[in-house]
């Protein structure tokens, strides 16, 4: 199943930080819907706030993925991700 990278920004004013925890259990269950898996979340530090790795069986699954996310108050740039091991086998061919 491919995997998607998505770079997250805080959109929404949370009142606190117990608040935007919460949201991760109703963000996993919207994706499970769309056929999609939250695979692993990091808070980063820089441009973005947050780094999201999803499986998705396809682009459209991700996009509709990526909308039900943003229901929660987050903007997101996503984008698929390749192993380097494939990536690899890739260069190889050229």
């Amino acid at each position: 199943m491919p995997k998607y990278a998505s770079l997250v920004n805080i959109r929404k004013d949370f009142q606190n930080v117990q608040e935007l925890t919460s949201i991760w259990g109703d963000i996993r269950a919207e994706l499970e819907e769309h056929d999609a898996h939250l695979e692993e979340t990091y808070a980063i530090l820089g441009e973005y706030d947050f780094l999201l790795i999803i499986d998705a069986p396809d682009r459209d699954d991700v996009y509709k993925a990526s909308m039900a996310i943003e229901r929660h108050g987050l903007d997101l740039q996503t984008m698929e991700i390749v192993p380097t091991d494939e990536f690899a086998t890739l260069v190889d061919d050229l």
